[in-house]
């Protein structure tokens, strides 16, 4: 178990180290790429680029290595469209017309931990003293990180649209954690080209000019790796850690930008970093050495997942039906197990505390 929450865990912290690189590498394509039709290619990077990986796959089709989307998904993924893709960008946009610098910097931290709200409250993902912990220290850390202490601070309606579109993120992280069990390549591909085409038509709308083609497939090739790739491993995440874990690991994205930022554009490192360093590295442990085990109960169920022949998946296979190597998916039957291991809120353990 611990050897696979360290997997599950590096998933998590690559994930927002390639989503915190895209915010400096963005930073240089700004001047040629107006922000709207940024976010539009960063986003039909990642669809498009997902789209093209998913054609050229093997065409080996014996067994199944992701369980395919059903109709149950669609309404959680159209709302993880809708809330995280188009609406939550649309309401960011317009609040930081009317927001200081420092304030939204700072704000923008409040994702996590509205995902952990969100998570524990509406979805009742089990978190502990350990975890809540953990939580809050990275969270702290990261504010530390984004702190200006020579801007502006206040609380207007536009700091309000920040908090909103970080609590329509968190929403977003929740209902895509509800189906982190399917085939998380389809999920982003259907993320990124629905948000891109919006974010694209609404910037035809606006009447900005596209930029050239070389700045065009910079901006694609980016959101292919910082929304495509990033997004996949924040799902496989999430699909074995939660929500809450997840999210706060996916916090080191802002750490990897400001370095990136030192290299780039030769900025220097200012005391807060080295200060929010350690602790977000002492949150990190605490998520590390978690050691939640209880009795527990896993109820008859019909499902369909990745999966690999454990302790949760004791069933038989035809021989030809047997994978090559790694997982495999298909609809499989659970009978009634009561066992006890540590283990976390994975698709597997969302029980009841």
């Amino acid at each position: 178990m611990k050897n696979r929450n360290i997997a599950s865990m590096l998933k998590a912290l690559v994930a927002g180290a390639l989503f915190g690189a895209s915010t400096p590498i963005s930073k240089l394509l700004l001047g040629e790429i107006a922000p709207t039709l940024m976010v539009s290619f960063l986003y039909l990077g990642s669809g498009i680029g997902l789209f093209l990986l998913r054609y050229v796959q093997s065409s080996d089709t014996s067994f199944s290595a992701e369980a395919r989307l059903t109709k149950n998904d669609w309404p959680w993924i159209t709302g993880a469209v809708l809330v995280g893709g188009i609406i939550a960008p649309i309401v960011l946009m317009f609040s930081l017309k009317n927001t200081p610098a420092a304030t939204a910097s700072l704000l923008l931290n409040f994702e996590g931990v509205a995902t952990t709200l969100i998570a524990v409250v509406v979805f009742k993902e089990a978190v502990g003293k350990r975890i809540w912990s953990a939580v809050l220290l990275i969270t702290l850390a990261i504010i530390l990180l984004s702190w200006n202490s020579s801007g502006q601070w206040g609380l207007s309606i536009g700091a309000v649209g920040v908090i909103s579109a970080c609590i329509l993120w968190g929403m977003d992280n929740n209902f895509t954690r509800n189906v982190s069990a399917k085939d998380p390549l389809s999920i982003v591909m259907i993320k990124g080209l629905s948000a891109g085409t919006f974010s694209l038509i609404l910037s035809l709308v606006l009447g900005y000019s596209f930029p050239s083609i070389g700045s065009v497939i910079e901006a694609m090739l980016l959101g292919c790796f910082s929304y495509g790739l990033s997004i996949i491993l924040f799902i496989r995440a999430m699909r074995e850690l939660g929500s809450t874990r997840a999210s706060a690991l996916f916090g080191a994205a802002p750490f990897v930008g400001t370095l990136l930022s030192v290299v780039i554009f030769k900025e220097n490192l200012t005391s807060l970093f080295f200060l929010s360093l350690p602790i977000m590295s002492i949150g990190a442990v605490l998520l590390l050495m978690e050691d939640h085990d209880h009795l527990h109960e896993h109820k008859p169920t019909v499902h369909e997942h990745r999966h690999s022949h454990d302790s949760h998946h004791i069933h038989r296979h035809l021989k030809e039906e047997l994978p090559k190597w790694g997982g495999h998916s298909h609809v499989h039957e659970q009978e009634l197990i009561v066992h006890k291991h540590p283990h976390t809120p994975d698709i597997h353990h969302r029980h009841e505390h």
